[in-house]
């Protein structure tokens, strides 16, 4: 039962997350398990996560490796920010994770315009980098759904590129039930981050 180790591989990423579960902990998990392997990071949100949280996930790397994370704020032209990444992780050796966190408007739909700007980062950045978003998915009002958060724009984020991944909480306290394309995952989440 260890730290568990995710092995993306420049595919794209929409995770959906039920409120407050650990999807900024993910996205950070994420992007130690990228900077651990020599890469960089470019991790982008209208808000820096949590000091004590991204003290207690990179903890266990060196500050030379804490240098290949670069950090940008996203609250003012989305487009601007988008093109920023883009010139960024073309100019920047070895970048293989964008984070984009809390990207889109917490309910509702997601805009046209983000998803155009998100496709065009996809496509403009190289194919070995994998683009994380995370958002707040909805909850299902019908009761028709399966799952205790749906991810929404899940067709349109598909034809753009991305596989849509969802994070939940199956019952209170640290376990996690993560969803991918392919399997679901059982973590666990303590303070380095999650565990199988």
């Amino acid at each position: 039962m260890g730290r568990f180790r995710f092995k993306q591989s420049g595919e794209n990423i929409h995770l959906a997350v039920e409120g407050s579960v650990g999807g900024t902990t993910l996205g950070l998990h994420m992007a130690t398990d990228v900077i651990e392997r020599g890469g960089r990071v470019l991790w982008a949100s209208p808000f820096m996560p949590d000091g004590v949280r991204f003290g207690q996930l990179f903890s266990h790397l060196s500050l030379a490796n804490s240098a290949k994370y670069h950090a940008m704020n996203i609250g003012g032209d989305f487009d601007q920010a988008v093109e920023i990444l883009i010139q960024t992780s073309n100019s920047l050796p070895s970048v293989e994770l964008i984070v984009m966190d809390d990207w889109c408007e917490r309910s509702g739909r997601i805009s046209k315009d983000r998803i155009s700007a998100v496709q065009k980062l996809a496509e403009e950045t190289m194919d070995e980098i994998c683009i994380l978003l995370i958002s707040k998915g909805s909850i299902d009002a019908s009761g028709e759904a399966k799952t205790a958060v749906v991810a929404r724009a899940k067709d349109s984020m598909e034809t753009a590129g991305f596989e849509v991944w969802r994070l939940e909480r199956p019952k209170d306290g640290p376990h996690r039930t993560l969803s991918t394309e392919n399997e679901e995952l059982q973590l666990r989440l303590e303070e380095e981050g999650f565990f199988h």
